[in-house]
């Protein structure tokens, strides 16, 4: 049979450490067994130290393990809990022990208890109500789980003050009254649970086996441990959950995620057999039993922490030895007195006498055994204080390794950003000096000194086609629009809201047209200039900017009408004939206007698009 402590890390230690909810989990543990005014509980401390390993192994932020805890250490503990839980997402509190119920309210019975009366439970005991307020700032989920259903000898020998107060059986129903909280009991309402017959409660021993597996929501995993505790008490204990959990699976431990492929290591590290065996050491130290003792024992038969354990266990073999004979020599001091006070025989005495001081020897004897087993087990802590001092100062050397491994490291990630900074200083400059190069020689004054940049900048864009508005040198929407019409165009990004010398002298860098000539109705584009567009006679420009052919419907002509023309005929040729219009526009440096009716234009002097010496030419 394995150690059991290292039976349960060895099944969780292939568990991810990924949180199923969040960032931070931390958790509570409180184990009972060791009652001072009642029986000692064979299991609870055994179970706290494996739903510990658990939490550890399924990578909790901070675990707490707390083993036969008074009344004060026990409010303590909830307290530190309490200021730890504030900042955590999942908090997790995990009692094995006595509970009580007392009208309806649920208690945790502490070591120390008494509980000669029912009104002791209010002094004496934790109320489930201050567990739920050590848990309520956890931001995602609350989980208590209360193994503390068992058969109660406190209730049994309690005097009851009031006949109508109520001491029930086991633990009361919980209806929790925050979200995201849930509330597991060993066993449901009104009934008790089993410590079982082996080292764990049928309870925990489900709960380790279930509650930490990757991706399992926390409800169905109560309802495995829920099935596993039936089948192994014969359907006698029933574990029930109450919750306020909405819809969502929540797995209190993650699936693992899909492994990425790796290059294999140089060389794997080598399973470090002392740290193993260390912290077994400690979990057997935290149970602090004759069989914890011997399981670790078996499972490490040789080495340092065997000897420990050895001492250990004598140590304990030691004040039980020296418990029972103090009990024998009381015994027999009360069995001398005794006879005394009834009057025996002088023989009788003197054998009662003898005993006594037998047992007395034995007494003695015993402490006088202790004492060695104690300067023993001094020695051996001392000689565990040595090796971890030397362990320390093995790892305080590793670290000092592995910091001037980081600061060479460092150095070199210093050094190849210095190598960038230049190169990037280089280009810099580069693209400086190339700039410079297109700017005004420095004889020149600085042109945004000396010229209105908002003019200067708008004759430029009118320059270059993004400026069709007036040139006055008043930065408005009009002028913001023909800047963004540059950047458009030329593929740049400008700020538009003022007029700087940057985009200045980006605009002037432009050779030529950046932006397209768009022409009213009527005009088309001819290089840098709308020409109006002229058709021939009978037909118009139509909206597409083509010459379509007029359709006239020629009225009928009425005698009225005909004498009017007649008229209008004769007073024409009475009059010096005016030239008409011929259709055509003539476009010069005063403006437009249409060429008469039998003129046309000489185009001798036409150089390009550009009429330079126009003039008419009539027939």
């Amino acid at each position: 049979m394995r150690f059991l402590v290292g039976l349960f890390v060895s099944v969780w230690l292939v568990l991810p450490t990924t949180p199923a909810l969040a960032d931070k989990r931390v958790a509570l543990v409180i184990g009972n067994s060791t009652y001072r005014n009642v029986a000692k509980l064979g299991n609870p401390v055994n179970d706290a130290a494996a739903v510990a390993a658990m939490f550890k192994a399924a990578g909790f932020d901070s675990v707490e393990s707390k083993l036969n805890v008074t009344i004060s250490e026990m409010r303590k503990s909830l307290r530190d809990f309490g200021n730890a839980s504030r900042d955590a997402d999942v908090a997790v509190v995990y009692y094995a022990g006595h509970g009580i119920e007392l009208d309806g309210t649920n208690y945790l019975i502490p070591i120390d208890a008494t509980l000669e009366t029912d009104t002791d439970v209010l002094d004496e005991t934790l109320s489930l109500d201050r567990v739920l307020v050590a848990v309520e700032a956890a931001r995602q989920l609350r989980l208590i789980i209360l193994d503390a259903c068992r058969d109660n000898p406190f209730a049994k020998n309690m005097k009851r003050t009031m006949a109508s107060r109520a001491v029930g059986r086991g633990l009361a129903k919980v209806e929790p009254t925050s979200p995201n909280t849930v509330i597991a009991f060993a066993a449901k309402a009104g009934s008790t649970a089993s410590d079982g017959t082996g080292k764990n409660s049928p309870f925990a021993t489900a709960l380790v086996e279930h509650l930490a597996k990757p991706g399992l929501d926390l409800q169905r995993a109560f309802r495995y441990v829920r099935d596993d505790v039936l089948k192994a008490t014969n359907n006698t204990q029933e574990p029930y959950t109450y919750t306020s959990l909405g819809g969502d699976d929540v797995p209190l431990v993650a699936a693992a995620p899909a492994k990425p492929v790796v290059a294999a290591p140089a060389a794997a590290a080598p399973i470090d057999q002392s740290a193993t065996m260390r912290r077994d050491y400690e979990f057997a130290l935290q149970v602090g039993t004759k069989p914890a003792w011997d399981a670790f024992i078996e499972q490490y038969p040789t080495g340092f922490f065997t000897s420990l354990a050895k001492a250990q266990r004598d140590k304990l073999a030691a004040e039980a030895a020296q418990i029972e004979a103090t009990n024998k020599a009381k015994a027999a001091r009360e069995e001398q007195a005794r006879l005394a006070a009834e009057g025996a025989k002088a023989s009788e005495q003197a054998k009662a006498a003898e005993q006594a001081k037998a047992a007395e020897r034995a007494r003695i004897a015993a402490e006088a055994a202790k004492k060695a087993e104690d300067a023993k087990l001094a020695e051996a802590e001392r000689v565990k204080a040595a090796e971890a001092a030397k362990a320390q100062a093995q790892e305080a050397e590793r670290v000092r390794a592995l910091e001037a491994a980081n600061v060479t490291r460092e150095a070199k990630l210093v050094a190849d950003q210095k190598a960038r900074d230049e190169q990037l200083a280089i280009e810099q400059k580069a693209r400086e000096d190339k700039l410079a190069a297109l700017t005004p020689p420095a004889d020149k004054p600085d042109l945004a000194a000396e010229v209105d940049l908002p003019r200067a900048l708008q004759a430029e864009l009118r320059r270059v086609g993004c400026n069709t508005g007036a040139v006055d040198g008043n930065w408005n929407a009009a002028a913001q629009r023909s800047l963004d019409l540059f950047n458009k165009h030329a593929g740049m990004k400008l700020d538009v809201k003022t007029a700087s010398a940057d985009a200045l002298d980006a605009v002037k860098m432009k050779p030529g047209r950046v932006c397209p000539l768009v022409c009213d109705h009527g005009f088309r584009a001819d290089g840098d200039r709308c020409t109006k567009i002229t058709c021939r006679a009978g037909y118009e420009v139509g909206d597409d900017n083509t010459c379509e052919k007029i359709e006239v419907k020629k009225p009928v002509a009425k005698r009225d009408d005909r004498k009017r023309e007649s008229s209008e005929r004769a007073k024409t040729e009475a009059s010096p004939a005016k030239p008409q219009a011929s259709g055509q526009m003539y476009c010069g440096a005063a403006g437009c206007r249409p060429v008469a009716k039998g003129c046309r234009l000489d185009t001798a002097a036409r150089n390009g698009n550009i009429v330079t010496s126009p003039r008419e030419i009539c027939d």
